[in-house]
């Protein structure tokens, strides 16, 4: 997917991971290795390395291949690759809009967005969803009718950790087990989701989507009431996805985000960072 960033610039795309991907979704041969590279042996030893002190020696020919910035992470001694993923953003370079009004990105990322109607499909991962096959349900689709979906595209240069948007009170975490249902293979691309009962923008759906093989959703809480910019929780290992579903006339995504979009490019966003507004009331 091609990306520009909000001064309407082409920037470079991970075109790497994204070759990586459809070699292994969308050809016979990458669905073979894919399918075995996922049993759960094997996905539990990956885990296990990565986890480990012997996977320190990638993290450096990582960054230099990737060409990561490592100046806004917090310095510290990377213990295992993981480690190094998980790493954190330095206080203070993340801060989210001040106006209570503007809708922020919960997450670093590369941002698409959808209308939601009834046969309306989106793209995440390679596969092509609808609102109702991606929730598994067609009562909580339904309600969303009429809304926007927000997905939130993070690549190997993007932070890892994911944040709530608004004051509220989110409920209990629900877990999907299979995240690509265009092929019959049992992998770790899990999806969880759960509802943000929000001061200013409705009720919000908030997803996430695992990582390829290995990679993992750790969200740090089940019901509770939450706060704008608290951190919700982070990805280990691999490119992943964010999705947030407003409802009807709760929010006016920014201008140029829609024109990109329309002329098929993602927008690059950062954490905190402004994208759209609650919609007036008419």
């Amino acid at each position: 997917m091609k990306c520009k960033d909000r001064e309407g610039n082409i920037v470079s795309n991970n075109e790497g991971q994204d070759k990586l991907l459809h070699t292994l979704y969308d050809t016979k041969a990458g669905r073979v290795l894919l399918k075995a590279l996922v049993q759960p042996e094997v996905s539990k030893l990956g885990s296990t390395f990565l986890d480990s002190r012997f996977s320190k020696p990638i993290i450096t020919p990582f960054i230099r291949k990737n060409q990561l910035d490592m100046s806004p992470y917090e310095d510290e001694e990377y213990e295992s690759y993981n480690h190094f993923f998980t790493r954190r953003i330095k206080k203070g370079m993340r801060p989210f809009a001040e106006d209570t009004d503007r809708v922020c990105a919960p997450c670093d990322s590369k941002l698409s967005i959808y209308p939601i109607d009834e046969d309306g499909t989106f793209e995440i991962k390679n596969t092509i969803y609808t609102m109702e096959s991606l929730l598994r349900s067609k009562k909580l689709a339904k309600h969303y009718q009429g809304g926007i979906l927000c997905v939130f595209r993070l690549t190997v240069d993007d932070y890892h950790h994911y944040a709530y948007i608004d004051e509220g009170t989110k409920t209990k975490n629900y877990h999907i087990p299979v995240a690509n249902d265009a092929y019959p293979v049992y992998t770790e691309n899990t999806r969880e989701f759960s509802i943000l009962k929000s001061e200013h923008f409705g009720n919000i759906l908030m997803m996430e989507v695992g990582a390829l093989l290995v990679g993992k959703i750790v969200n740090h809480h089940e019901e509770c009431k939450v706060h704008r910019g608290m951190e919700k929780g982070y990805f280990e290992f691999g490119g992943s996805t964010v999705i947030l579903a407003f409802e009807k006339d709760q929010i006016e995504p920014d201008a140029d985000i829609l024109a990109n979009w329309n002329e098929g490019y993602e927008t690059v966003v950062k954490l905190g960072e402004g994208i759209g507004t609650k919609k007036k009331e008419q």
